[in-house]
């Protein structure tokens, strides 16, 4: 109601055709501009139509007033025609004023008959716009928030935040279970084309949290471009959302104690992440086109996080088959797959692995 851009490598496989698109959307220029009229000036500029529909109906009424017969006195005067064509134009017809001649009746078919047509819509579309799409729109809202649960939550849509959108749907989140939050209206616009949610607010205010149903929310992704916008958001999210994960992206490196005393579960730093991905590529070229294969959907390996399942506890992660287990976190603590613990799974463990991509 708003993506990735790799470093160039030999061979870099292609990134996912719905974050390839989303890259594409915020880098490239689009114009748009918003609508100045208001509801009063929209609401003038109709009633105006309306008003030069049937001043031409009466214009074409007085000047063959001589086809039109008063049947009360004879006479046909500028306020009979007056009187006439309203009650023409709104189909009303008492019979006391009529055509006879087939000039006056043929104006009639032929003129006033789509006028009164178009009347008609200008009436209902304006009915619709102002009082039915309003209320429509506020029931389906109150349908979609009440059905919101475990959903996901990007405050921020610039770069970043259009980024981490279409990878959520690259990884299969359904739109219906994704809701962004940002201030410009334009950026909504786009996010919509998505079919996500959105809810247009400063997402450092609770009243814009809560109505994204933050409560409810599995997790939040903050990617509103400022550090201090993200801590605050991160703030207000965990009063909200106490048991959400919260995720946020900072641009300074002194930042990321404050966004962890915030409360944020997960801080990532793009420009230290790039730097140490970058120091890492001088020890192997190669390194950069395996880490961008394991964060993104299209690559031809993918690193996903999931709980052990019920037939895996107390076997070892060698045993799982189409998978690479590289950590398992145990009451909250990483094992690695090297140390003697994590020879055997345990119910309630998570296990972050590498699957097999789809490139």
């Amino acid at each position: 109601m708003t993506p990735v851009r790799r470093p160039a490598a030999k061979r870099a496989p292609p990134p996912g055709r719905m974050a390839a698109r989303a890259a594409a959307s915020a880098a490239r220029p689009r114009f748009y501009r918003p609508g100045r009229l208001g509801p009063v000036a929209t609401l003038a500029i109709r009633a105006a139509a309306v008003l030069v529909l049937i001043g031409i109906a009466l214009g074409g009424h007085w000047i063959d007033r001589d086809g039109l017969r008063d049947n009360a006195d004879g006479v046909v005067s500028f306020l009979d025609v007056v009187y006439f064509t309203v009650i023409t134009v709104t189909t009303v017809g008492y019979g006391d004023i009529v055509p006879v001649s087939d000039t006056a009746r043929m104006f009639d078919t032929f003129v006033v008959t789509p006028i009164r047509i178009f009347v008609f819509l200008i009436f209902l579309g304006s009915a619709y716009s102002f009082m039915l799409r309003q209320g429509w729109e506020r029931w389906r809202m109150g349908l979609v928030r009440r059905e919101l649960k475990d959903h996901v939550i990007v405050c921020g849509f610039g770069r970043s935040g259009a980024a981490a959108m279409a990878e959520l749907l690259e990884r299969g989140h359904a739109p219906e279970t994704i809701v962004v939050v940002d201030e410009n209206p334009e950026k909504l616009r786009l996010a919509e084309e998505s079919g996500v949610a959105t809810v247009e607010g400063d997402a450092t205010h609770n009243k814009v949290l809560e109505i994204a149903k933050v409560s409810a929310a599995k997790s939040v992704i903050v990617t509103p471009g400022r550090d201090d916008t993200a801590v605050l958001i991160v703030l207000t999210c965990r009063r909200l959302a106490p048991h959400a994960s919260v995720a946020v992206s900072v641009a300074a490196i002194e930042n990321e104690l404050l966004a962890r005393d915030a409360g944020a579960t997960i801080i990532v730093n793009p420009v230290s992440f790039g730097g140490q991905l970058l120091a890492q590529c001088a020890a192997g070229p190669h390194i950069a086109d395996y880490v961008a294969d394991l964060v993104t959907r299209g690559g031809r390996a993918e690193m996903r996080e999931r709980p052990v399942r019920a037939e895996e506890v107390g076997r070892s992660p060698r045993q799982i088959v189409g998978a690479q287990v590289l950590r398992i976190y145990r009451d909250g603590r990483p094992i690695g797959f090297w140390e003697p613990e994590a020879q055997v799974l345990h119910a309630g463990d998570m296990v972050i692995e590498v699957v097999q991509g789809r490139a």
